[in-house]
């Protein structure tokens, strides 16, 4: 296309051409850089997640180590202030955790502790309790229940020598007697009728021990009824 320009003041006519250089061309377009953008930082956040998660499992594998009892508390609802205070509250031996059902239950999973399968729902403290002094270490939760007033913050279950006790089960488990209770009246026991006594002492040293075992055991199961 050509385009001609008229001056007023003389009457020669200036005739442009067109432009052929390929900048100018009508044809020619230069396209929108697009920045792809680079799948580095979800490859990083994937493994990081990946390894925290990794960490939690032999978390709960560690507690579980020479633990005698693993109890779920319903969580949901808890401030932090509220589970930092019930951390303190807790013996030494005691731990609180809180983690995701499935990664408590991938570290459970083939072991007696696979009986706390009812409680993977909804969100869970998981106590750790590392004492045969069960009733101990469950009366701090049940006293900073009752001060919080979180009756719906409640059990939601436990395991304990590979049994499953379910929320209204916990008062087999509080009620229980303490090892010097236990001892106590063993030896009570024991100072019955002087043969009996003589008899069992003369008996082989893992006689007696089947002996003293199997009474504590009457003694426990009397007292969960």
């Amino acid at each position: 296309m050509e385009t001609s320009l008229f001056s007023l003041s003389s009457p020669q006519t200036l005739t442009l051409k067109p432009n052929t250089h390929p900048l100018f061309n009508s044809h020619f377009y230069f396209p929108l850089s697009r920045r792809t953008p680079s799948s580095k930082p979800t490859h990083i956040r994937a493994a990081i997640s990946r390894t925290k998660k990794e960490q939690t499992v032999e978390t709960v594998k560690t507690n579980l180590e020479n633990c005698f009892l693993v109890a779920a508390i319903k969580y949901e609802g808890f401030t932090v202030k509220q589970f930092q205070d019930l951390r303190r509250s807790l013996p030494e031996n005691t731990k609180l955790l809180v983690a995701k059902n499935t990664l408590v239950y991938k570290a459970i999973e083939g072991t007696k502790w696979e009986a706390l399968k009812p409680c993977m729902k909804g969100m869970n403290a998981w106590l750790f309790v590392h004492s045969e002094e069960i009733p101990t270490a469950i009366k701090p939760y049940r006293t900073f229940q009752k001060e919080r007033k979180l009756e719906e913050n409640d059990f939601t279950g436990a395991v304990f020598e590979g049994k499953f006790y379910g929320p209204g089960d916990f008062k087999a488990l509080e009620s229980m007697p303490t090892r010097a209770e236990i001892y106590a009246k063993m030896l009570g026991a024991l100072q019955g009728p002087a043969l009996g006594l003589v008899s069992t002492l003369q008996a082989p040293a893992r006689d007696v021990l089947m002996v003293l075992k199997a009474y504590v055991k009457k003694l426990e199961d009397e007292s969960g009824q």
